[in-house]
């Protein structure tokens, strides 16, 4: 199945506009509020093939995609398409964080984020080099989790004091039990199986979720998940891992040592969202390689590693070096009575 939205006016394509937050006319520039759009500018068609061929409502053209595309762009006329059939039933996301920040806006912030390397090579630094920058909503599960841990830890208290001509050194010995019971809410998974999942997890924060519609779509690519929350489960309790333990040391402090006897940490699953979130990919070409850099379309964070000039690299180790000589250079000097 799918699904065009058509202009009440002219009856051009529509496509989700992130500065306004509603359907924008590509044609005459009309903008509705997805929520007041009326069905019957919505046009539907179906296919046969549900798993990799459409026909463009718009020109005809046949639209082929990959098997967990669920929206994209007419590449003969240009038009935004959602396959709704792919958005149906188990498949339909429960949340998505709309696209704050249109695509010229994103060449923009790319290009500043380029001139700020300050170890990459000149010529990168233009950012004139742009093969292509991509809307695409990512797939991600949102878990809420519990987590419960029980912790027995022997710790020590030791202080000095001084009486007569004797030093004593007192220790006192605890016996400390924790009982901590947390929860987390919308911890963000990525479901793609073709995203760098670190480049996924350095992309976060993200805020302001909304309930899933359609219209949000139009206009860009968006893929269905790969993986479902069972199978990322393991990968979510992982990211909280970190947090937990530093939560539970925060509850223990004030001692001298701390030894732990037990701790049992037990995280479970209270609900996850099927949910889809913002993402600009850049495609950079420099010195006859690829570059691929991702920026959250909500907050504008931009993630990828440049290519590093070994030059610029070698000249700013040299300063280093050369700083620290001259600061052990002058407290040499302090210490041996040769500078006052």
């Amino acid at each position: 199945m799918v699904i065009h939205y058509k202009c009440p006016s002219c009856g051009g394509d529509m496509a989700f506009d992130s500065g306004s937050g509603k359907l924008s006319c590509q044609s005459c520039g009309r903008k509705d509020n997805i929520e007041d759009f009326s069905e019957e500018f919505i046009t539907t068609t179906f296919s046969e093939d549900e798993a990799k061929e459409y026909h463009c409502k718009n020109c005809g053209a046949i639209i082929m995609t990959d098997a967990e595309t669920t929206a994209t762009t007419c590449s003969f006329c240009g038009a935004g398409v959602v396959l709704g059939d792919r958005l149906s039933g188990a498949m339909t996301p429960a949340k998505i964080i709309p696209f704050t920040i249109s695509k010229e806006e994103a060449m923009k912030a790319f290009t500043s984020w380029c001139k700020k390397g300050r170890l990459t090579p000149k010529g990168f630094m233009t950012a004139d080099r742009v093969k292509g920058i991509t809307g695409m909503y990512v797939p991600f599960w949102l878990y809420d989790l519990n987590s419960r841990a029980k912790v027995s830890a022997h710790c020590t208290k030791v202080s000095k004091y001084t009486s007569g001509d004797y030093i004593y050194t007192e220790t006192k010995h605890y016996e400390v039990y924790r009982d901590i019971n947390i929860d987390y809410v919308k911890v963000p998974v990525d479901a793609s199986q073709k995203m760098n999942d670190e480049i996924m997890d350095k992309l976060e924060p993200y805020s302001g979720f909304k309930d899933f519609k359609t219209p949000y779509l139009a206009g860009y690519i968006a893929e269905k998940y790969n993986f479902n929350d069972r199978d990322l489960l393991p990968r979510a309790k992982s990211k909280i891992g970190k947090y937990i333990e530093s939560y539970i040391s925060s509850t223990i402090t004030g001692y001298t040592s701390v030894n732990y006897n037990s701790k049992q940490i037990d995280i479970s699953q209270k609900k996850a969202y099927y949910t889809l979130l913002p993402v600009w990919m850049v495609c950079y070409d420099y010195n006859k390689a690829e570059h691929t850099f991702a920026m959250n379309g909500q907050t504008g964070k931009v993630v990828g590693k440049p290519p590093l000039c070994f030059k610029k690299v070698s000249m700013w180790f040299g300063g280093i070096a050369g700083v620290t000589f001259i600061i052990l250079k002058i407290t040499s000097l302090i210490m041996g009575g040769g500078l006052w």
